[in-house]
């Protein structure tokens, strides 16, 4: 059975980012996370993490377009 949730240092891997930007992304509000137990660890859904990266591609992919004046 696959995981739902994992914790921030897989998301920082998965992204190729630091776990201090990850961190960051989960506390501005652009990663939706969870906090559990009892020290507050940090934990994503993967399909949220899934659907960031779609985001991601979709703004870069508008950023591309907008820069090379394509639609």
């Amino acid at each position: 059975m696959a995981r739902k949730f994992i914790p921030l240092t897989e998301v920082s891997e998965v992204l190729g980012v630091s776990a201090a930007q990850a961190y960051a992304l989960v506390r501005s509000g652009e990663l939706p996370a969870i906090k559990v137990g009892g020290r507050g660890q940090w934990r994503v859904e993967v399909d949220e993490l899934d659907a960031y990266i779609e985001r991601m591609y979709a703004q870069t992919r508008e950023f591309v377009s907008k820069d090379t004046g394509r639609s």
